[in-house]
């Protein structure tokens, strides 16, 4: 039976229409949206934390080898110049423009060298120090460092002409380096990271640049067969060492096409800077001793050591430019591009071109940064599987 009364609005409930009632549904909407929005932030906060995990996760890949090690010359000199007395440096503007910040750092190039792009791609580190003349904490020691030195070479001879490291002295700061690693790490982590470190060598330009063409020490006794028979040996005794001391992985450069480089255009190459022919013969005849010398290391020893062709994909980089995207490869990017280097490539007496993107080198002698980049893009995707 239906009521026989209406019902009789509460003292505390608003009439519809009114003006309690609609302030009543806002309260009630504003309550609504407040639950909502302290239900949500717990939410929000959680699948952010899940996205940073997740994308964490994506940008860290783990480390093909522990630690990069490297003995050398300018190409793969990060600044050790910069702690000792010799006028191979780079170590001021306009080196190191295109680099992280701006600064000049000690690498022979705009910015970064093939070693950082290298360690970088292996997971190791985006940049790979200087052993010298840096401040260098456990975790740098542990993931390596380079001993390069620039102007240095295979011949004791080049680096004492030069006044840079030897590449013996860099064998000797090595050892000095693995002492450092055994007190951080303690010796039987030390030995696994020496072990399965990759090792990379790259020298031989400067010997025949300038020691060889440029001085008469050697010419008078050694002809351009005998030279590089020499610097083969002095490299064969260099890995065999490097192998005494630990070294299981080893990555060894051949030598450029260094008769194509803008200044030993300039230097001997006649007034049309064609590539100097004597230079690339010897760099052709060392590089296929030590790829014979190589193999013959590997068997013995029982260790890999890979030959690293650098020859042809720079000379077809220089011949070829277009191919890559450059326009320029008979100069450098600074100055007039035929000679300056080192303290001729300065920001005093040297402007740089307008677009060093287009230059396969920096100055007369190294390579620009993306140069590098396309260079060790190609041996990464030809020898990596070879050395790891």
């Amino acid at each position: 039976m239906g009521s026989l009364f209406s019902p009789i609005p509460s003292a505390n409930k608003a009439v519809p229409g009114s003006a309690a009632s609609r302030r009543d549904k806002r309260e009630k909407m504003q309550l609504t949206s407040s639950r909502a929005s302290h239900l949500a932030l717990p939410i929000l906060i959680h699948l952010s934390q899940l996205l940073l995990t997740l994308s964490q996760s994506t940008n860290q890949t783990t480390p093909l080898v522990p630690a990069v090690i490297v003995f050398g010359d300018s190409i793969v000199d990060p600044g050790n110049n910069n702690a000792i007395k010799t006028v191979v440096k780079c170590n001021f503007p306009p080196y190191g423009v295109d680099f992280i910040g701006h600064k000049p750092t000690g690498r022979f190039s705009n910015g970064k060298i093939p070693t950082d792009f290298i360690a970088s791609k292996l997971g190791v580190k985006e940049l790979l120090p200087a052993y010298l003349g840096t401040t260098l904490g456990p975790e740098d020691l542990l993931t390596g460092v380079s001993f390069a030195s620039g102007g240095t070479g295979f011949d004791p001879l080049t680096s004492r002409v030069a006044s840079v490291l030897s590449m013996a002295e860099q064998l000797e700061l090595f050892q000095e380096y693995k002492e450092k690693v055994r007190a951080i790490a303690g010796a039987k982590r030390a030995d696994e990271i020496l072990s399965k470190a990759l090792y990379l060598v790259c020298a031989g330009s400067d010997d025949i640049a300038n020691t060889y063409f440029t001085t008469p020490f050697r010419r008078t006794h050694y002809d351009i067969s005998s030279y590089s028979n020499l610097l083969l040996h002095s490299a064969s005794n260099f890995l065999q060492e490097l192998i005494h001391l630990g070294a299981r992985k080893i990555g060894v450069a051949g030598i450029p096409p260094i008769g194509c480089v803008p200044s030993q255009r300039t230097l001997s190459g006649g007034i049309l800077r064609h590539c100097a022919p004597g230079h690339n013969q010897m760099a052709e005849l060392f590089n296929s001793g030590l790829t014979k010398e190589i193999r013959r290391l590997g068997d013995k020893h029982r260790v890999k050591v890979v030959y690293i062709d650098i020859y042809t994909i720079l000379l077809d980089m220089i011949q070829r430019p277009n191919n890559y995207g450059f326009e320029v490869s008979t100069k450098g990017c600074c100055g007039t591009g035929d000679l300056e280097v080192s303290v001729l490539c300065n920001g005093l007496t040297s402007t740089i071109c307008t677009d060093v993107s287009q230059y396969v080198f920096w100055d007369s002698y190294h390579p620009t940064e993306r140069a590098y980049k396309v260079l060790v893009d190609w041996l990464y995707q030809n020898y990596i599987s070879y050395l790891v």
